[in-house]
């Protein structure tokens, strides 16, 4: 008979879980030393839970995450710098940011500008670039791969290029999506490449509409790295 008690991935990784994952990369070594001491001081009982949950074979509970950045809040809280700036050089390259932005859409948990670069992204092509992010999710598959980062330009003036890939804060929501002419002009459809994945009959990413108005953030996809170097 069959071990049912074999861990297995979980269907689902909740966006909590994301974010402790990113925030346990960018922290371990720095605020803790090991799972041994992050378990502890989180009240686990065994470090396998740190494991299971950085692994994605296990979802986080919200409160410990609360508890994780109540604790690490210091790491994670930006310094601001008080004294003169004045004729600092400028660093080669755009600002990284290991922040959760997936290829389906998690809620937004911070704003890009309170958050702390954790590197620069430097390589032809993307000086007119304002910041990277990395992906997760497989929605924008093949064309966005989990775990590659992309150089954004900030679009201010909310101009689409029907086609292009985007990065957008939509709702209570941040994803890269491809933006396609809606039936109204004051519309764009969200699409996602990945389209072989279904949920029975049902495309398990499906487009969907949204109104321009209602993007708070839009930034055009102008470069890919699949592998990143900070």
């Amino acid at each position: 008979m069959e071990d049912q008690s074999k861990p297995n991935k979980i269907k689902r990784v909740r966006p909590e879980t994301l974010e402790f994952i990113i925030l346990y990369n960018q922290l371990r070594g720095k605020a803790f030393s090991g799972n041994t001491q992050l378990a502890e001081t989180l009240g686990f009982n065994s470090t396998s839970s740190i494991t299971e949950i950085i692994k994605s074979r296990q979802n986080i509970d919200p409160e410990k995450l609360r508890i994780f950045k109540e604790i690490y809040k210091d790491y994670l809280t930006p310094q601001k710098h008080t004294e003169n700036t004045v004729s600092q050089p400028a660093e080669p390259g755009i600002p990284m940011y290991e922040i959760i932005a997936t290829a389906s859409g998690v809620e937004v948990y911070n704003d890009i500008n309170d958050t702390q670069s954790v590197g620069r992204m430097n390589f032809p092509g993307i000086e007119e670039c304002d910041f990277a992010l990395p992906v997760w999710g497989h929605s924008m598959y093949p064309y966005l791969e989990n775990g590659c980062w992309v150089a954004l330009k900030i679009i201010h003036d909310k101009k689409i290029l029907p086609g292009e890939v985007y990065y957008i804060e939509w709702g209570d929501y941040r994803m890269y999506k491809r933006l396609l002419a809606g039936d109204h002009p004051d519309e764009v459809i969200a699409h996602s490449d990945n389209t072989t994945e279904m949920i029975g009959n049902r495309l398990k990413y499906a487009p969907f509409v949204v109104k321009i108005d209602d993007i708070k953030k839009l930034c055009l996809v102008k470069d890919i790295h699949k592998k990143h170097n900070h």
